[in-house]
């Protein structure tokens, strides 16, 4: 399966972005999640979702600002991204895979990725 994240690009403090991540192919991976990766950072976990319902879990850097979905039918999931901050300055990964609920917060337990997205929040 192939990953193509989008919806990325320049906003100022206080604005929205979607991001959205189609993909290509079926995986029966449980988990959809976003990562996002800043500068001379380490790539760090942003939020997943059960790909068949059930649970979502935030960073809590991110909790009550960001959404995850995901549009079954479209093979799609999307990141809703509210009150951005120029913290929020990063390339986003969108992923698939299938672990514990304690792992999904580590880029190594995803096999699959998209090929990244630049979102800049900037005045």
């Amino acid at each position: 399966v192939q990953l193509q994240a989008s919806g990325g690009g320049l906003v100022q403090p206080g604005g929205s972005l979607r991001l959205s991540c189609a993909a290509s192919g079926r995986t029966s991976s449980r988990w959809v999640a976003w990562f996002r990766q800043a500068p001379g950072k380490e790539r760090e976990f942003v939020s997943a979702t059960e790909w068949n319902g059930g649970h979502t879990y935030y960073a809590d850097s991110v909790k009550g600002r960001f959404t995850i979905s995901r549009d079954k039918a479209d093979n799609t999931a999307y990141l809703q991204m509210n009150s951005l901050q120029p913290a929020d300055t990063a390339v986003y990964y969108c992923a698939r895979g299938s672990t514990i609920v304690s792992g999904i917060y580590h880029a190594r337990n995803y096999g699959y990725w998209g090929q990244g997205t630049q979102v800049t929040v900037s005045s």
